[in-house]
């Protein structure tokens, strides 16, 4: 069972979002809030806390950006799927950036949506074309930054590359543990490697490093 939250300020969307989890036999909403300082309020009180919280990407009273940061500074257990009517690649990316495990536009469809919240609970992550394309293209602007990636890059070995590659393929740890003929306590202990070699908050992060690296082919 994947435990939910959702926060949202437009209460006619919450609510037939609400509905709409309410029907997926996997799914258990547990908390509904209005902002980020609500949401905050009643993750403290939470007798067992979700395991992914959807959240609006423009609510009054604290800022998106403020609160994924709450979250993975006081939940990091919490993963964060940002919901949003706004598709520019710079806030995108920067969302991912932050820490969020994925990012969904407002309109995409049902289907997405509960692959989405499957594939974060399970992954760590989940990227549509159109997160991958904000990422490409933002990594295209930060041309610069090529060089110190490229020295992290050196620093990674054969089998972090290989661990690096599957978790880019949506890959559980048990899945790539298989895979490779490991325990996954040893896939931990180098996706745990690889997260302190790229400077990476999370799953997220090290699909946006090796994308902005060129480790990792889209095939988009």
């Amino acid at each position: 069972m994947i435990h939910l939250a959702i926060a949202d300020d437009q209460k006619l969307f919450r609510q037939a979002l609400c509905l709409l989890l309410k029907h997926e036999r996997e799914f258990c909403l547990d908390i509904q809030a209005e902002n980020g300082p609500q949401l905050l309020q009643l993750l403290e009180n939470a007798k067992t806390l979700p395991h992914v919280v959807l959240i609006d990407m423009d609510m009054p009273e604290m800022s998106s950006i403020e609160l994924n940061q709450q979250l993975q500074q006081y939940f990091p257990s919490i993963k964060v799927i940002m919901l949003s009517l706004d598709s520019s690649p710079s806030l995108v990316s920067r969302m991912i950036e932050l820490g969020a495990s994925a990012y969904l536009l407002k309109n995409c469809d049902t289907e997405e949506l509960i692959s989405a919240i499957n594939s974060v609970y399970h992954t760590g992550f989940y990227a549509n074309h159109q997160t991958m394309q904000a990422v490409q293209y933002t990594a295209i602007l930060k041309a610069a930054r090529q060089k110190s990636l490229s020295e992290i890059t050196l620093s990674i070995t054969k089998r972090e590359m290989q661990i690096l590659e599957m978790i880019c393929c949506e890959l559980s740890t048990a899945e790539i543990a298989e895979k490779l003929y490991l325990s996954a306590r040893t896939v931990e202990g180098h996706r745990k490697n690889l997260l302190l070699k790229t400077n990476s908050h999370n799953t997220a992060g090290l699909v946006l490093f090796a994308v902005k690296a060129g480790l990792f082919d889209l095939k988009l």
